[in-house]
């Protein structure tokens, strides 16, 4: 179905197992604009993280919202508005929502159904998705490596030498305006990702000076993030050394490659250009 749709013919509802081979087999149809989606669905807590499904009245399943800890990710496809979203304000009654994120088209399709509920955008940070199917280009000059560079995975034992890291980077590309910054979440967010082992670190002169890792993974991609060089360290190639590698690794393994990056990043972006991603359209986050 396309177009528009008179969606008081549709009723939302919570999830059930009997739902799950239905949800799973759209998500995987539409998985490459959907990594994240996929990805926060696949890792949710099925108990504390309810998925509403909009279905018409044959039972057929036409969009999904998905909640992932306090975040809402629409899966719209073909709808551009929704209606009938009074089930949330019980929900909003007892969990505060973070953020909104996915396609733009479809954060402000949500961010314009929820006005109603009193929550107010404080900030709107849109991005290039773009996407890797095949071994990255490597057009990276590092001659006689004069930092003596080494890419490593990182240990537990590295975790105070990439805590600094971690948090510059969530300071500098994921906190929003007038948040505050938690030290000890980040340090938990680094000690997860780094037992997780999808994590590349870059070492120069034997000091942790950038990393890049795994953020999500859905059925048959990963979402790459977390990529962050010092300052001091910049200018170099060592951010596309470090993607190079860690994303040839990713691709070994059979699965494509999806990021999202800042629209006004234009140093990532070209970086992620030069080795062969192509934009598939825009990504939204609106925190609340």
């Amino acid at each position: 179905m396309t177009g528009n749709h008179s969606t008081f013919k549709f009723n939302w509802k919570k999830i059930k197992n009997s739902d799950i081979p239905f949800v799973e087999n759209i998500l995987q149809s539409v998985e490459n604009n959907y990594v994240s989606a996929c990805g926060r669905y696949l890792a949710r807590n099925a108990s504390n993280d309810p998925v509403w499904l909009l279905r018409d009245k044959q039972g057929n399943i036409h969009a999904l919202i998905i909640n992932s800890r306090s975040t809402l990710i629409p899966v719209l496809r073909d709808f551009n508005e929704l209606t009938n979203l009074d089930f949330l304000k019980s929900f909003f009654r007892i969990k505060k929502i973070h953020s909104v994120q996915g396609l733009k088209n479809e954060v402000v399709i949500m961010e314009n159904a929820i006005k109603q509920y009193g929550w107010k955008a404080i900030e709107n940070i849109d991005y290039d998705l773009m996407s890797l199917d095949r071994k990255p280009d490597n057009k990276t000059n590092f001659s006689g490596n004069p930092l003596n560079l080494v890419l490593r995975v990182p240990k537990m034992t590295d975790l105070d030498a990439l805590s600094p890291l971690q948090a510059a980077y969530e300071q500098e590309e994921v906190l929003p305006q007038g948040s505050v910054f938690s030290y000890a979440a980040s340090r938990i967010n680094i000690t997860n990702i780094v037992a997780g082992g999808k994590i590349l670190a870059a070492s120069c002169n034997g000091k942790l000076v950038g990393k890049i890792n795994v953020s999500a993974v859905s059925f048959k991609r990963y979402l790459v993030g977390g990529v962050y060089v010092h300052p001091d360290y910049r200018g170099f190639g060592i951010g596309r050394k470090m993607a190079h590698e860690f994303i040839s690794t990713l691709i070994n393994e059979g699965r494509g490659v999806t990021l999202f990056v800042k629209k006004d990043n234009i140093p990532a972006k070209k970086l992620y250009a030069g080795l062969g991603f192509t934009v598939r359209g825009d990504y939204r986050i609106t925190y609340y």
